[in-house]
């Protein structure tokens, strides 16, 4: 097994990657590049994530050898005088015997794990402040050749890799002015790798403070249908005024593209720019620009204002971002006017005496094996009305004292005497019994909550809908890029910090104890001792401020008070949303229902007249068939008596010729007459 669990464990990694990207990005429209980069970035940073483990287990069973070999090996003592006592003693074995080493099935051999952290911790670096950016803003660009998008990336990227070289000289100043220090090659990659953890630390708690609350409050309100339906109904009245906005944005769009279109014709240099931003546009209004255009009219002869090809970038720019916002708040919608309607399903099948669960609009579709066999609708209703929400209240339970956990480690993970960290507490209670299954669980479990944390709360954000990761393949080029980049800067700092909530890094823990493979590569943050003794141990408490005002809502009260519309439950402004979004759910059921109805008299019809109609149809078949074979017969016959006819004035004719010999007759045609 040396080597197998590493092996496996980058297999279905990648896998798990690509079903990700696959759910939020479009394989079909998107570009190769985009969809590449962003696949890389995730890949990476689950490696990380999904690999660390292995390592902590790993470097669990270094110190076990390292320890035995002082044990076995350490300095001889002078021997005691001899007595049954220590006679007794050199035979049988103490209590403070340390326990033979067992080397964990998932083992890495020496040598691998440093190359393989240092690959991929520099490849991922090299992706979020290099290339993603610059790749970021080649998606975005609506220039018309691939040296004008490059162009416009250059400049755009220009400011922001000179903040980053302005950080890392002032790092670099602060080393070189140190009279007892000599700047190396190895401490300038330790000042790199410290000013990127300390970027992404900075966010990092922000962003763990809001997920540690939010994400058990979610599967708590989950398992209250009534909240659950009136925030849905909050939500589809703010999503029916965004879908508006994006429908009237993308009709000025097009408007500007249609003015450009019949100003532009087909025989100027700027046409092919025109076409390439058509077929950017939905298809509707492709064919409403092409009926409205005059083929080949020449543009010399009226003296019109032409637009410049700096201002087709612009609306080619346009064009990308609000053909795509439509199509987001268009999938949304369909997607949240489901969730309201099983909601209201949930609610009226609460009360129901049958125990059957009862769909308004039942899917058009076949229903599988599943369905029919084990996810029968009495057991639906079980699962739906009685079950899920008790399930997800003691999901909610578990994560709220997995939250509390967090908090307390993060407060105290830098006391190694006594150990206060819960997860530094459970990992040495596996480490004396060497149980590397326990350990590696743990740790995942960890890691995996914290990510859940930190991501999920990435994935929440909108930055003036300019950001926003959406799923059913509903993400545009620049967020998924964005989400890669952030990935990328969050998961080596969120790594480190969950080594120091268990004691195995030494920079923060101040142990000599032997270092993970991981921490290896970061180098020692002693380079920096104000980051490794001050910011990284005490700003993590600052999360417990963050905790707070999650709890208490303090960021949504302040957004609603400014006027940003939130869902606070005592704001007048939000009853009105969720009376408006009420109204609007009711109607598109109407308008569905409407819909499903006249389908139904279709179906029913047809299955009624539908036989008599195919008789009748037979029967004017069978008739018409019948038409052109009488039609048929009727003109061979008139053509036979036509042919026959001219057999007999040809006899006739011949007769007279031999009768008068004037010509000689052809004994074929006589034979005929």
């Amino acid at each position: 097994m040396s080597g197998a669990a590493l092996g496996i464990e980058i297999v279905v990694v990648f896998f798990l990657a690509l079903f990700l990207l696959h759910q939020y990005g479009d394989f079909k429209k998107q570009q190769r590049m985009v969809l590449f980069g962003t696949l890389l970035a995730w890949y990476l940073c689950f490696l990380i994530v999904f690999i660390l483990p292995l390592d902590v287990s790993t470097t669990i069973y270094k110190q076990c050898k390292i320890d035995h070999g002082e044990h076995t090996s350490g300095p001889t003592v002078n021997p005691l005088p001899f007595n049954h006592t220590t006679a007794n003693a050199s035979v049988t074995p103490t209590k403070s015997e340390p326990k033979p080493c067992y080397k964990p099935w998932s083992y890495i051999p020496d040598g691998i794990m440093p190359v393989f952290w240092r690959v991929v911790y520099w490849t991922s670096q090299c992706l979020t402040w290099l290339l993603l950016p610059f790749m970021q803003s080649y998606a975005r660009s609506g220039g018309f050749s691939i040296t004008g998008k490059i162009k416009t990336a250059l400049i755009e990227n220009a400011i922001y890799y000179g903040t980053y070289l302005l950080i890392f000289g002032s790092l670099l100043i602060y080393v070189a002015v140190h009279p007892e220090w000599h700047l190396s090659w190895y401490e300038l990659q330790t000042i790199g790798i410290t000013a990127a953890n300390t970027w992404g630390l900075f966010l990092l708690v922000l962003l763990l403070g809001y997920g540690l609350v939010e994400i058990p409050r979610s599967y708590w309100n989950a398992s209250r249908h009534g909240h659950l339906l009136v925030k849905t109904y909050f939500k589809a009245s703010k999503l029916m005024t965004e879908k508006a906005d994006a429908e009237e944005n993308l009709e000025d769009v097009m408007e500007e593209v249609r003015k450009a279109s019949e100003s532009i014709k087909y025989n100027h240099p700027l046409r092919k720019c025109i076409d390439t931003i058509l077929r950017k546009c939905p298809v509707d209004y492709q064919e409403k620009m092409g009926r409205n255009m005059d083929d080949y009219e020449d543009f010399d002869d009226k003296q019109n204002t032409y637009p410049s090809e700096k201002s087709l970038v612009k609306l080619h720019k346009q064009v990308i971002y609000a053909v795509q916002r439509h199509n987001r708040t268009r999938v949304q919608w369909q997607i949240l006017l489901q969730q309201a309607i099983h909601l209201e399903d949930v609610a009226k099948n609460e009360t129901s005496s049958t125990h059957r669960f009862v769909h308004s609009f039942p899917s058009s579709e076949p229903a599988g094996w599943f369905s029919r066999y084990v996810y029968t609708p009495t057991v639906e209703w079980y699962w739906e009305c009685l079950l899920k929400r008790w399930f997800y209240r003691l999901l909610s339970v578990v994560l709220t004292l997995f939250s509390v956990a967090v908090v307390w480690s993060e407060c105290t993970f830098f006391s190694t005497r006594p150990v206060l960290s819960l997860f530094a507490v459970f990992i040495q209670l596996a480490e004396r019994d060497y149980n590397y299954l326990y350990i590696e669980m743990a740790c995942f479990i960890t890691i995996f909550f914290l990510c859940t944390c930190v991501y999920s709360t990435v994935f929440r954000i909108r930055v003036f809908n300019y950001y926003y990761l959406a799923s059913h393949h509903q993400t545009d080029a620049y967020s998924l890029q964005f989400s890669g980049m952030l990935f990328c800067r969050l998961t080596p700092p969120l790594c480190l910090n969950f080594l120091g909530l268990i004691h195995m890094d030494s920079a923060i823990s101040h142990q000599q104890k032997e270092q993970t493979a991981y921490t290896s590569i970061m180098g020692s943050m002693r380079v920096l001792s104000f980051i490794a003794n001050g910011f990284y141990i005490y700003y993590p408490m600052l999360i417990v401020i963050l905790c707070i005002a999650t709890y208490f809502s303090l960021g949504t009260r302040c957004l609603n008070l400014l006027g940003f519309q939130q869902f606070v439950g005592d704001s007048e402004m939000t009853s009105d949303l969720i009376d408006e979004g009420k109204e609007l759910i009711r109607r598109e059921k109407r308008k569905r229902q409407r819909i499903e109805d006249g389908e139904n008299r279709r179906r029913e019809w047809k299955e009624r007249y539908g036989n008599s109609r195919e008789d009748y149809t037979a029967r004017n078949r069978s008739s018409h068939e019948m038409k052109e074979t009488s039609y048929s017969d009727t003109v061979n016959s008139s053509n036979n008596r036509r042919e026959s006819t001219t057999d007999v004035t040809d006899c006739y004719r011949r007769r007279q010729c031999k009768a008068e010999s004037l010509v000689p007759c052809r004994e074929t045609k006589l034979a005929v007459c």
